[in-house]
């Protein structure tokens, strides 16, 4: 397992991941990092997450490999059918997961999405067509 840090315009960026695919992509707060060096198996990632921010992208192909329980994973799944330039809201996301009693459950598992910008929950909204909740800060959702 290797974490490197890269900067962009979304601000430094913390990649964790291994051969097996990325587990984590977050936004680091700390301004001060080292300069990575990237391993082979992180170059397609951090490509392609470039090619995004870029405008360049609107998918992503790299191999991910997220952490979470497995109803985590099926929120997430859900979500990453979000297409680019879309955006869909807690209570769509809950339907389509089929229970529309689990609203609080279904928004957890998206507050726990281990890898952001890859995995849009920044596209998904509230019912009321505001942006809510975002790991990395509203400022952030916004943008990307």
């Amino acid at each position: 397992m290797k974490t490197i840090y890269i900067k962009n315009d979304i601000g430094v960026l913390q990649i964790t991941g291994s051969v097996n695919g990325v587990e984590r992509i977050r936004i680091d707060e700390n301004d001060s990092y080292e300069k990575s060096i990237v391993p082979e198996y992180l170059k397609k990632c951090v490509q392609e997450i470039e090619e995004y921010i870029q405008g360049t992208r609107t998918d992503f192909t790299f191999m991910m490999n997220p952490k979470g329980t497995d109803f985590q994973k099926k929120i997430w799944r859900i979500i990453n059918e979000v297409s680019f330039g879309k955006i869909a809201t807690y209570l769509q996301i809950v339907r389509i997961y089929g229970d529309t009693k689990a609203v609080r459950a279904v928004a957890a598992a998206i507050g726990k999405n281990p890898i952001l910008v890859a995995i849009p929950c920044h596209r998904i909204i509230g019912s009321n067509g505001k942006l809510v909740g975002y790991a990395a800060g509203l400022h952030k959702k916004n943008g990307y």
